[in-house]
């Protein structure tokens, strides 16, 4: 495959002020001129400007406290509901460890009659919900917000998790003014930075200072007159290309035969490589113990997919026998939580165990199964250059077979062998076998197919019928079903009734022998010809024709496009004209392409008498491409468009 991998760089800061001419962790007041403002002057139709925003994370005592603070002004209220209702999670931990909220202010501020008014949220408005056994969300909203308002909150956590400090997103969908960044942490940690993104702070301060009463390291970045980075189409998850900070430690080092809040003394390293993070996983009970556990499914597997010769078949039924008789539970994971024993009990676990379960049904019959660990798309990208086990969400499992890697995941019902849940499909992972961690692609292999298909007969007055399908393989067919079956009625009406104005009937929605997924339906419309003249004129392609298509961003493309899995799309239209009728004005068949192929176009049109078809093809080759490709895109599906709206006139001989 020739995809095109975006690789993620250490941003290198150079600096040109000095960090000494500015102030930190001094938010400016609140200015009565910000509360005068009706838009932003820059860009009128932005909805909010965030003022200011600071996050400050400090050590003391052996904790790790966060204080936020966030001024917004509210241009377009019904445009902002971003910033109008607010979440703070906080971790729950082992052994009663777990984060608080210890302060919350939450403000919001008008100008009435030239003066200002402050409303603040009463504190039963804020409430604490309990969303998961890993977190809880302390939320709140905003209170008489209207357009001009400016909201303000301010609060204070406490963490006794200091291993890794949260990553922190520096831009955001819309302007912000000032952000600042501080993590001020005692001289005996040592932290690794991982910053990523393109933003470069005006100022940067890393330095040494006495400070809470003792000697500390101090890190601190101000930003200013940030540009907005707005969300874009085919992207998988705008986060992983905003910039961002975080920090995980590396090193402590105490005085000898102490005990410093739970940490030995003396020098400890904590820097590790893949290799380490091997060793960890394979160390931990909730995952290498588990891994070791061959005894619990050695009578699981029915002796006829055992005997099965081909391995990629019993691989294959192997998987298929997982999907039927466990149920993933919705939570992704790279630890077991109750257990393969649980798993198997109550047919009900998460990713991990799920995917466990299934490398050990794989080696028990013979198969050289490994686990493969990630970060789901809507975790973000994993960093090769810092490894952490804190970055993995996930499992999979994956065999070589002749030095080529298929992939397996059994947490979806509807998954075959290297067709994977397109949550995993982000970028690459790790291999961690007993012995190595090796880093892998993790891309959906082959392209995936739809193909639109109607035979359709005119009518002297003007009215078609006919019948459509909607086939897809692969990813596409995957992906389908599992909408399909989550709701089938919310399903046809998104995918067909709410899109497709003309009447149509007997829709059927089927899963074919091959693994394809098809809709059909039967239609009768006079909608699509219009009568000029005493002709009849009608776009070929009928419904399948659209007027615009979602390579049409404005602005400088930003982020990589992101489509999951390469694809061809085939349009293919059969047109028969009534007895004593002909066709006039029948578009010519036309093909084009980028130079490297890339991208690929074909329109091609075949007359038989009294009937015509018009079969386009649309190849887009890999399921990834650097931002710089975004013109061509553009450019060929404005072609396309272009193309496609031509229309051909039917006439009594």
């Amino acid at each position: 495959m020739k995809t095109k991998i975006l690789q993620l760089i250490l941003t290198c800061l150079i600096l040109p002020i000095f960090a000494q001419q500015y102030k930190f962790l001094d938010p400016p007041k609140l200015d009565i001129e910000d509360l005068k403002l009706s838009s932003y002057a820059k860009n009128p139709s932005e909805a909010a400007e965030v003022i200011y925003k600071s996050y400050h994370y400090y050590i003391s005592d052996g904790d790790l406290n966060l204080d936020v603070i966030s001024r917004v002004k509210i241009y377009k209220k019904d445009d902002a509901k971003k910033f109008l209702e607010e979440e703070i999670y906080t971790r729950i931990g082992k052994n009663h460890n777990e984060e608080k909220v210890t302060s919350l202010k939450v403000n919001t501020y008008n100008l009435e009659n030239g003066k200002i008014v402050t409303t603040a949220v009463e504190k039963n408005s804020k409430y604490q919900s309990k969303e998961s056994k890993n977190y809880t969300v302390t939320k709140f909203a905003f209170e008489n917000v209207k357009d001009g308002s400016i909201v303000e909150f301010k609060y204070t956590v406490l963490s006794p998790f200091i291993y890794v400090i949260p990553r922190v997103m520096i831009e955001d969908e819309v302007p912000i003014r000032y952000f600042e960044y501080v993590f001020d942490t005692p001289k005996t940690y040592g932290y690794n930075v991982n910053y990523k993104g393109g933003l470069t702070p005006f100022v940067r301060d890393i330095s040494e200072k006495k400070i809470y009463g003792g000697d500390y390291q101090t890190y601190r970045f101000a930003y200013k007159d940030i540009s907005a980075y707005r969300d874009e189409k085919y992207v998988n998850n705008i986060d992983n290309y905003r910039t961002s900070v975080r920090f995980e430690l590396n090193s402590t080092d105490f005085p000898l035969n102490s005990n410093y809040y739970g940490m030995s003394g003396g020098f400890k390293s904590y820097g590790v490589t893949w290799k380490d993070i091997q060793k960890q996983l394979y160390e931990d009970e909730n995952f290498g113990d588990e891994l070791k556990r061959s005894n619990l499914v050695k009578d699981l597997l029915p002796q006829d997919i055992k005997s099965i010769k081909n391995d990629k078949e019993k691989a294959a039924a192997i998987l298929k026998f997982t999907q039927n008789k466990y149920t993933w539970n919705g939570e992704y994971s790279a630890f077991t939580d109750q257990g393969i024993k649980n798993l198997i009990n109550t047919k009900s676990g998460n990713s991990a165990e799920i995917n466990l379960l299934l490398i050990l049904l794989m080696r028990s019959a013979g198969l050289e199964a490994e686990p493969v660990l990630l970060s789901t798309v809507g975790k973000g990208l994993l960093t090769s250059y810092s490894p952490s086990v804190t970055t993995f969400n996930d499992v999979l499992a994956m065999i070589n077979f002749e030095e080529k890697p298929v992939l397996y995941d059994a947490t979806s019902k509807m998954s075959l062998p290297n067709i994977i849940r397109p949550a995993a499909l982000n970028y690459f992972g790790y291999v961690m076998t007993k012995t190595d961690a090796k880093q892998i692609n993790i891309f959906c292999p082959e392209k995936s197919t739809t193909y639109l298909t109607v035979d359709a007969k005119l009518s002297p007055d003007g009215n078609f019928a006919g019948s459509f399908s909607d086939k897809d393989t692969k990813l596409y067919a995957m992906m389908n079903n599992e909408s399909y079956n989550e709701d089938k009625d919310a399903y046809q009406k998104t995918s067909y009734k709410d899109r497709y104005a003309f009447p149509f009937t007997n829709i059927k929605t089927e899963v074919l022998d091959n693994n394809d997924f098809q809709t059909s339906f039967d239609f009768d419309s006079d909608t699509f010809v219009d009568g000029i003249g005493g002709k009849l004129v009608f776009n070929p392609l009928l419904f399948l024709y659209n007027k615009s298509h979602e390579f049409d961003q404005t602005e400088e493309r930003r982020s990589p496009i992101e489509l999951m899995t390469g694809y061809d799309k085939i349009k293919k239209v059969t047109i028969t004209l009534p007895d004593g009728y002909a066709f006039e004005n029948v578009p010519k068949s036309k093909k084009f392409r980028t130079e490297d192929n890339a991208l690929q176009y074909v329109y091609k049109v075949t007359q038989e008498g009294n009937k015509l078809t018009v079969e386009t093809t649309t190849t887009v080759e890999d399921p990834v491409y650097p931002k710089e490709y975004y013109p061509a895109f553009k450019q060929i599906f404005d072609n396309i468009t272009k193309m496609e709206g031509q229309v051909v006139t039917a006439v009594k001989k």
